[in-house]
């Protein structure tokens, strides 16, 4: 019981963790904020971003196999795949930011050339659409739980 506790508590912490990264993200990529300080920090935070999801995947994949219910409980609810579908989906969103990012930083390494308004707001977008995915993750979580 202990151990499970613990699983649930690193995942748990992951997914705060995570959320605050992706925050961090769509606070500072505004066209009025960027600047070269801005456009490091956001590659930055996409990086650790990045690494959290893994842990938050790695987490639940513990949950799953180690976890009290086991995978045949787990796999068996509806929930189960409509939390993993868009927690894919949410990876998905997170491509291109991640590259733009990437980008944005190396155009400001080789030539301190700062994104285009419309590039940073398409992008912002992006980020704020997984930020509106994450939360319903975490709801159907929250009803896959308690047996819904």
């Amino acid at each position: 019981m202990t151990f499970e506790a613990i699983l649930a508590s690193l995942h748990l912490l992951a997914l705060l963790t995570l959320v605050v990264f992706l925050t961090s993200q769509a606070a500072l990529c505004r066209v009025e904020w960027m600047n070269a300080a801005v456009v490091q920090r956001l590659a930055r935070l996409d990086m650790i971003y990045g690494i959290v999801a893994v842990i938050l995947l790695l987490t639940g994949l513990a949950r799953l196999f180690w976890g009290v219910k086991g995978p045949a409980t787990y796999v068996a609810s509806p929930l189960f795949h409509i939390k993993m579908t868009l927690f894919v989906l949410a990876f998905l969103l997170s491509l291109k930011p991640t590259f733009t990012f990437r980008r944005w930083k190396k155009a400001l390494d080789a030539g301190g050339q700062l994104p285009a308004a419309a590039e940073i707001a398409q992008t912002r977008r992006w980020v704020m659409w997984q930020g509106h995915v994450i939360p319903v993750i975490a709801v159907i979580a929250i009803f896959w739980a308690r047996g819904m």
